[in-house]
């Protein structure tokens, strides 16, 4: 399928969830990521702030979890830059003040930044992705440019609400494949 068909399916069938199975799924994943990726201290993890209106995968159970159980892992959450169509990425601290930006996403507003190449794991938000790790998100490239600037060995890991879909039929040349999709019920992992 083509990424403007499928990104206007999975829009459709993402906003026909009813909050409390966003949730439910939300939190399976969460449990999946803890119980398949161990975090060594002094990793930093790259997490997306979550769209709540939009159903997407709520990422504050990792976030929470992450402080918690692992003070040691910083953790880094981006910032939308609309004129330069990049992301900036910014040390979440219990001091940061989140302020929405204009498509509902919290951003801080008074954080330390973060050079992407001092990123070891990203968890990146889509709405499809494919048996080959290409995904399907909002169309605009900004995790694209980002995980080009990250650093080669960067561990790539989607948030999805959803199983595979067999083909994306139209992958651009700059997306970047995922390594791996945590699901609410399991993990896909890139073919070796």
């Amino acid at each position: 399928m083509r990424k403007a068909d499928l990104r206007k399916q999975m829009l459709q069938q993402r906003r026909a969830l009813p909050q409390e199975e966003v949730q439910r799924r939300s939190q399976g994943i969460a449990e999946q990521f803890f119980r398949h990726f161990p975090l060594q201290a002094g990793q930093t993890v790259h997490v997306f702030l979550p769209i709540i209106k939009n159903n997407e995968v709520n990422t504050w159970p990792i976030i929470e979890q992450l402080r918690l159980e692992h003070p040691e892992v910083r953790v880094v959450v981006p910032v939308t830059d609309v004129e330069q169509h990049v992301l900036t990425h910014h040390h979440l601290t219990d001091e940061a003040i989140l302020v929405e930006n204009r498509w509902g996403i919290p951003e801080p507003q008074n954080a330390q930044i973060i050079h992407a190449r001092e990123v070891d794991v990203v968890l990146i938000p889509l709405l499809a992705f494919d048996r080959a790790g290409q995904r399907v998100g909002y169309g605009k490239g900004f995790y694209d440019r980002f995980l080009a600037d990250c650093r080669p060995d960067v561990l790539k890991i989607g948030l999805s609400l959803e199983p595979p879909v067999a083909r994306i039929a139209d992958p651009n040349p700059f997306d970047v494949p995922l390594d791996a999709v945590v699901m609410p019920e399991g993990v896909w992992h890139k073919p070796l």
